[in-house]
């Protein structure tokens, strides 16, 4: 009960201030936001805990650990970020998205229409990842995002909300996988955010940032059995823009031995996302226990 009361209670106190900071431009706002997030960094020591030693897992000696603390900061900072604009959502629109958002390639979904089989897009938690479906519905590319649902109701209603002002909708991703490929089947998209170590559902080991970790399998195996389009997809934030760049679509294996190529057209999308968050490493979600599932072998 006292912890359901301080869900609650964090909850208002949470829309108490998104109202006030809602208020103000964006250009004011998203600075106080990526302070709240550096705040947040010292205030939440399990994940920064966690946040620190998956860096220095991925990049050992690569970084000095100032590095790493520093990058530890900047992943918390850019939470802050996402957040504001994502509450900021109700002012995006046709006429605005372009001086706010740049479309690189394009061309890439366009031509993944034109093979009538639908297309997958497979991101990450990168970058703004809300404002990647957004943007993309604003410019009218029709489909649906794969998600979860989030703990506590209120906050899952609420994102939601923010999500429909652009007609984002979701399909959970603990319903029936009939209702992707039904998507797909009507040429249109469904987005899925893959890049984390989630037990309930099907997964193999792929290597990520050199070490084995557990990776869904459902992006390959929805395309092997809908014949759609993969395309890696990122947003990347660069100098209070985003940069929303559509990769080269995924050649999928097909040599008769179901298990290896589900291995190897995993790893094949996760290598793409792998490069822009070995890139832009402060715009990816580190405090996610990505190396949890342990490699047998």
């Amino acid at each position: 009960m006292k912890f359901k009361l301080r869900r609650y209670l964090l909850y208002y106190l949470a829309r108490v201030g998104i109202f006030f900071i809602s208020l103000l431009p964006l250009k004011i706002g998203l600075p106080i936001a990526a302070g709240i997030g550096r705040l947040a960094y010292w205030v939440l020591p399990k994940y920064r805990k966690i946040t620190i030693e998956n860096l220095r897992l991925a990049f050992g000696s690569q970084k000095t650990d100032l590095q790493i603390r520093a990058i530890a900061k900047d992943v918390f900072a850019n939470l802050g970020k996402n957040a504001i604009e994502l509450i900021n959502f109700p002012k995006l629109n046709e006429r605005n998205i372009d001086s706010f958002v740049t479309m690189v390639n394009a061309e890439r979904l366009d031509e993944g229409y034109r093979r009538g089989k639908g297309i997958i897009i497979i991101t990450a938690h990168f970058g703004n990842w809300e404002l990647l479906s957004a943007t993309l519905r604003i410019k009218k590319y029709p489909g649906v995002a794969i998600g979860r649902r989030i703990y506590f109701d209120k906050y899952d209603k609420y994102l939601n909300r923010l999500r429909k002002v652009h007609d984002v909708n979701i399909i959970y991703r603990d319903e029936s996988p009939r209702k992707a490929l039904k998507v797909l089947k009507e040429n249109r998209i469904v987005g899925i955010v893959a890049d984390q170590d989630v037990d309930s559902v099907d997964g193999v080991f792929v290597d990520f940032f050199g070490v084995k970790a557990y990776t869904p399998a459902g992006p390959a195996a929805l395309a092997k059995a809908s014949g759609a389009v993969m395309l890696p997809t990122v947003i990347v934030r660069k100098n209070g823009h985003h940069e929303l760049i559509v990769e080269e679509p995924v050649e999928l294996v097909n040599t008769g031995d179901k298990a290896s190529d589900l291995v190897e057209n995993t790893r094949r999308w996760s290598r793409v996302l792998e490069s822009y968050i070995r890139r832009y490493p402060e715009q990816w979600v580190w405090m996610h226990r990505r190396w949890k599932t342990k490699y047998e072998g």
